[in-house]
């Protein structure tokens, strides 16, 4: 299957916006070989601006860019524009609700050999609840690249999760992205399967090795966190009372949480959440990181199976 890289993309159409509208600037803290801004620096120069290892200033002066009127896109390492520079894009940026778009790379467990101190697991929480922040986690390259071409339309802050490692291409080139609207691949009356980022792919890849067996299986890609298709994840529950979610994040603060909030106050169903469990990353392969923390299709596919029990009131057994 043919693979792109998330940032790879977003320093392609960095460039192609850059050229489009002028009031585009960029920043980044230093890392712009590996987020791609590079692309941008190399074709507009002046329009762009390596902040250095200051990422708490790159968020301030990209607010201050988005105070006159520019369209600053900010990019660092999720693990620094989220953790490190939480303040200031609470404070700076979206208390005023500024027109600061922060793209972050390396998002994830997927960042492997790097490590625990590079893995962010906590990011999508940590934009999520912030007042005035839209969260948008793309399930390929072609959705990253429709994701941007909303980001740039949209008044307001956003945050746009991408990755180190390459995802297989779902969608085609020029897909269209709408904010707080799930992508419905299927409904299924057995279970449904709603994810986001790479975990997408496998969910798709769960369902048919379900669907094989005779269940009846639903997959949603919902890359709008924030603000969340509650329709999408209403109709889900309503269908099958049964519903997985599959998040390269921990399980606490992401898309998990905020399908079982909804779940828990307005459409009662059985959920199984698959992403970390409150631990920290490793480092190590990715292959052996997603078995290690239980991301894998084959992992999908038990919780699926759990949560049909669970559903049908069965007891719980192991399953071979």
């Amino acid at each position: 299957m043919e693979k792109l890289g998330t940032r790879d993309i977003y320093g392609q159409t960095l460039v192609k916006l850059g050229s489009e509208n002028r009031d585009i600037v960029v920043l980044d803290a230093d890392l712009s070989s590996s987020t791609r801004t590079s692309k941008f620096k190399e074709k507009f120069p002046e329009r762009f601006f390596n902040m250095g290892v200051a990422e708490q200033d790159m968020m301030g002066t990209a607010a201050g860019l988005a105070a006159v009127g520019k369209i600053p896109f900010a990019s660092t390492f999720a693990i620094f524009s989220t953790g490190r520079a939480w303040e200031q894009v609470r404070q700076a940026i979206c208390l005023s609700k500024f027109n600061v778009k922060i793209v972050a790379s390396h998002g994830g467990i997927t960042v492997g050999e790097d490590g625990a101190t590079h893995q962010s697991l906590e990011d999508i929480g940590l934009m999520k609840i912030i007042p005035n922040m839209t969260v948008i986690v793309p399930a390929d390259g072609h959705e990253a690249a429709a994701a941007l071409e909303f980001a740039v339309r949209y008044s307001g802050p956003v945050y746009i999760r991408l990755s180190r490692e390459k995802f297989p291409v779902l969608y085609h080139e020029g897909i269209d992205f709408q904010i707080g609207k799930a992508r419905v691949h299927s409904e299924g009356t057995d279970v449904n399967i709603i994810a986001c980022g790479m975990m997408v792919s496998f969910a798709l890849n769960a369902a048919e090795s379900l669907r094989q067996e005779g269940l009846n299986v639903g997959v949603i890609n919902m890359s709008s966190i924030k603000p969340i298709d509650k329709e999408a994840i209403k109709s889900a529950a309503k269908k099958s009372g049964a519903i997985v979610t599959a998040e390269e994040h921990s399980i606490i603060g992401g898309l998990g949480s905020a399908v079982a909030e909804y779940l828990g106050e307005e459409e009662p169903a059985y959920i199984e959440r698959i992403g970390t469990k409150d631990r920290f990353g490793a480092s190590g392969k990715v292959e052996d990181l997603l078995r290690e923390y239980n991301l894998t299709r084959e992992d999908i596919i038990l919780a699926a199976k759990k949560v049909i029990a669970k559903k049908a009131g069965r007891l719980i057994l192991p399953i071979e």
